[in-house]
């Protein structure tokens, strides 16, 4: 057979620091609904085809804010119970559904079913948390993993200086949880500004990914930065749009399981799309037959999406090419109930069809790297630029955080010597989770604005109270308080602000 070119799936696991802040829509509930339905079934997915024997199936980001979280002791005790609940609201639509249509009393035995599978799943891998199953995944070589910086933020509107510290922290971190930090990195919210490949190479980063305009769709090979050593691979919309796009994409299907319709007794979701302006009361029951097939032809219509792309680069450009495909893991699962299986489908059917599926790496070894380029600055956001981020409505917000980045280099270099002080490194990890890219996001999409508002205003003010402490002598007092929020609510335990200091 002969070989179309190669395929790249990049997924991105990302989701705020959310422990001990409430309820949904946007508090733990959140968290562990993403648990049960994305990270479970794609590792186990992941876990499966490397027993086969597979290797470089592909390439996973994880943020660490989030491997944070999924390996928090009370996240996982937390996470467990969800489960449980799971299995108890299962239980229960059986009784709310026994006099119903048959489709919902079947809904009601496969949610009991995933349940007790997910459950189980938990109790025999997943107890020391995520780090252990991951690395399992990444020393095998079955996965490339990508890293990030600490607390996502979006790092075009940081300082120099903090923009290299949460880089290098977050590499860190992953280190310190996996064994080895990574050479490649899923920028949050693909934001870059000229320059930071210097950044990039001089933490150790070695290849990042961006939106296909930033290149100005020439997605084909990857390209390094300038002459910085640092290789830029580009997201191709074309075909990842195919799944998920602003205005459309497979989990629109009528077929599908609809996300936003709930059964508020039970927690369930219990309908199919059914139609975009059907109202919720109205649409049809869930049918996983009818689910099936449409996964069925979205699964054939992507592989030949790709196999199209690949044989049209090799048509203009003489040579076998490559396409990537980048989403959020969350999607696989949570957003779209189908996804996980679709996914399973893709990696198997794409070999078939003569395409090279491997990872970033892999796909640099395979040769597919082109000339060098000059990135403009640019983000995965609207407009592939960072009005999302530093627009109208979070005018503000930049701001706040602008004059809250200048407070924190300022305590660094007067008060902190050559020894660790545990009460700057809270400042500081305060202001991170003040800066993280989530919350201008959030705003900007009208998703949770208040919350996001609130979130990001608690890590400011916590942040501003320490350093006032500090300014006035009460050194104390805000040792005091910097050991109580470590204890209630502090990621990234072995943050060390000396990283910070100049000279």
């Amino acid at each position: 057979m002969t070989e179309e070119g190669t395929f790249c799936l990049v997924l991105h696991s990302h989701l705020p620091w959310l422990p001990h802040h409430g309820s949904w829509p946007v508090g733990e509930e959140w968290l562990y609904q993403a648990w049960a339905h994305s990270y479970l079934p794609v590792i186990e997915l992941l876990e499966r085809l490397a027993a086969e024997g597979r290797r470089d199936i592909l390439t996973l980001g994880v943020t660490p804010i989030l491997a944070a979280q999924l390996d928090d002791p009370y996240c996982l005790r937390a996470c467990h119970d969800w489960l449980g609940t799971w299995q108890l609201r299962a239980q229960h639509a059986a009784d709310r559904f026994r006099h119903a249509d048959p489709l919902l009393r079947e809904l009601a035995s496969a949610e009991y079913r995933a349940a007790d599978h997910a459950l189980a799943l938990f109790e025999t891998k997943w107890q020391h948390g995520f780090s252990p199953v991951l690395r399992s995944l990444v020393d095998s070589q079955a996965i490339e993993l990508l890293g990030g910086p600490a607390s996502h933020p979006f790092q075009p509107l940081l300082e120099p200086r903090l923009r290299g510290f949460t880089l290098r922290t977050g590499l860190a971190d992953t280190a310190l949880r996996i064994g080895n930090a990574p050479s490649g990195i899923w920028a949050p919210e693909c934001g870059y500004a000229p320059g930071m490949e210097h950044d990039y190479a001089a933490a150790g980063v070695r290849r990042f990914l961006v939106d296909g305009p930033a290149l100005r769709g020439e997605t084909a090979q990857a390209h390094e930065v300038g002459d910085s050593g640092v290789v830029c691979f580009g997201r191709d919309l074309d075909v990842t749009y195919r799944v998920w796009s602003p205005k459309a994409g497979y989990p629109g299907h009528p077929a599908y399981r609809d996300f936003h319709t709930w059964d508020h007794p039970t927690g369930l979701k219990p309908a199919r799309v059914t139609g975009k302006h059907i109202e919720p009361a109205d649409k049809k029951p869930y049918d996983p037959a009818l689910a099936a097939e449409a996964r069925a032809e979205h699964v054939a219509d992507f592989v030949r999406t790709v196999v199209r792309k690949l044989r049209r680069i090799r048509a203009e450009q003489g040579k076998n090419g490559l396409v990537i495909a980048a989403y959020d893991t969350e999607l696989f699962g949570h957003w779209w109930h189908e996804g996980p299986q679709w996914l399973a489908d893709v990696l198997r059917a794409l070999p078939e069809a003569g395409v090279r599926v491997t990872t970033l790496r892999g796909a640099l070894a395979a040769g597919h790297q082109g000339a060098p380029v000059d990135l403009p600055a640019s983000s995965w956001g609207s407009g592939k630029d960072w009005r999302v981020w530093d627009g109208a409505q979070v005018s503000d917000m930049v701001d706040t955080g602008a004059e809250l980045q200048r407070a924190i280099l300022s305590i660094v270099d007067d008060k902190l010597g050559t020894l660790r002080d545990p009460t700057i490194d809270q400042i500081v990890r305060e202001g991170l989770l003040a800066l993280s890219s989530d919350w201008a996001f959030m705003v900007t999409k009208e998703s949770a604005a208040d919350y996001a508002r609130r979130r990001a205003t608690q890590h400011t003010d916590r942040c501003t109270e320490l350093i006032d402490l500090l300014r006035a002598g009460e050194n104390e007092r805000a040792a005091e308080l910097a050991a109580w929020l470590r204890r209630v609510d502090g990621p990234f335990g072995q943050l060390d602000a000396r990283g910070l200091r100049t000279g």
